[in-house]
């Protein structure tokens, strides 16, 4: 099947110090970004864009999932998230086509054996764009410790007719989270409402 990848990226970081104090095991983040063609470019407004989401998402979602885990297997994955940017020609609505259907993102999702939605940006940016990816715990949502972003660029990408999808993954959260959970702030906060 015709994808019209032009090109796959991946961006490995390993983080051993943060903040002056080397971290109590290295956290290791991977992101595999695909650039296809925009298969809406040139075509004006199109109302129904189903027919593609059919088409490309799951082909890319299975790729990209592959090759990620292929680095970081699955037993290691503790958050992740996913991203899109379109060129400056197309809709922000048409990257969001390609991520946000569980045809993408399920495959990411059951390879890592998560339960939380994937976190997520969509923009429009020119080449060369610092993009990120934001992540949050593959299965605890409140847990602030993963609530981290993946930075990176690609020199050449998006071109103007292109799309640039991204999905990433983290083995931990920040090198030394130091704020409470979702969580323990709800708790707190009923306690002090009862309290009142």
């Amino acid at each position: 099947m015709e994808t019209g990848i032009r090109k796959i990226a991946t961006f490995i970081e390993e983080t051993v110090i943060e903040g002056g104090r080397k971290a109590e095991r290295p956290i290791t983040t991977v992101v595999v970004a695909a650039i296809v063609r925009n298969p809406w470019a040139g075509q004006g407004f199109v109302e129904d864009l189903r027919p593609e989401i059919l088409r490309l998402a799951p082909v890319l979602g299975a790729e990209m999932t592959r090759r990620l885990v292929a680095i970081m297997p699955a037993d290691r994955v503790e958050a992740y998230g996913k991203a899109a940017t379109v060129g400056v020609n197309g809709e922000i609505e048409h990257g969001s086509a390609l991520i946000h259907t569980l045809r993408f993102g399920n495959m990411f999702r059951e390879a890592v054996n998560g339960t939380a939605f994937l976190s997520f940006t969509n923009t429009r940016s020119a080449p060369g764009a610092l993009l990120s990816v934001p992540m949050i715990h593959k299965s605890e949502t409140g847990k602030r410790s993963h609530f981290i972003t993946a930075t990176f660029q690609v020199a050449d990408a998006p071109g103007p007719d292109e799309i640039l999808i991204a999905i990433a993954a983290a083995d931990g959260g920040r090198a030394h989270p130091r704020i409470a959970d979702r969580f323990q702030d709800m708790a707190e906060m009923e306690a002090e409402k009862a309290g009142a």
